[in-house]
């Protein structure tokens, strides 16, 4: 749910907000409608429509991103008069960092920081001593500790 670029902008062009990271909108969009979900009690399914206008989310992208989720295990489907789409698990058991990995991939701003999918910089001849991928490495980590700690549940109790 990170997107994987630095934009920074020069100091001296007047703007002094510099962007870093952000969550991408499938991603923002994946966790509106999973807490759309989770906040239903009824065990029926909820309908893409219905989702789409609670949420605001364009139907024909949020039948993609709810296709991502299903994959991934996080939702089910059902077909006929009760039909729509159901959490998988309950909402204390969904992590924010596994929505995270799941619609964006991963959680480093750089490759070389990264655990799941690491690669060498072809820039860096030492990678084990650099010290730009020890300070992503921390960024991730702490990036990491906190999306994984957050479950659906807290945040549909905030």
């Amino acid at each position: 749910m990170l997107t994987k670029s630095l934009n920074i902008e020069k100091p001296d062009s007047g703007d002094s907000q510099y962007q870093v990271m952000k969550v991408s909108r499938r991603g923002e969009y994946a966790i509106k409608a999973l807490m759309y979900l989770g906040g239903k009690s009824a065990p029926t399914g909820v309908t893409t429509s219905e989702i789409a206008k609670y949420a605001q989310i364009p139907e024909p992208f949020l039948n993609q991103i709810l296709l991502v989720l299903k994959n991934g295990g996080l939702l089910r489907s059902r077909r006929g008069a009760h039909g729509g789409y159901v959490l998988n698990r309950p909402a204390n058991e969904i992590t924010i960092g596994e929505v995270a990995r799941l619609m964006d991939g991963p959680l480093a701003p750089i490759q070389c920081a990264s655990v799941t999918a690491y690669e060498p910089c072809p820039s860096c001849p030492e990678p084990d001593s650099c010290r730009l991928r020890m300070l992503m490495r921390t960024v991730r980590d702490s990036i990491s500790n906190i999306l994984d700690k957050t479950t659906l549940e807290e945040l549909l109790q905030k």
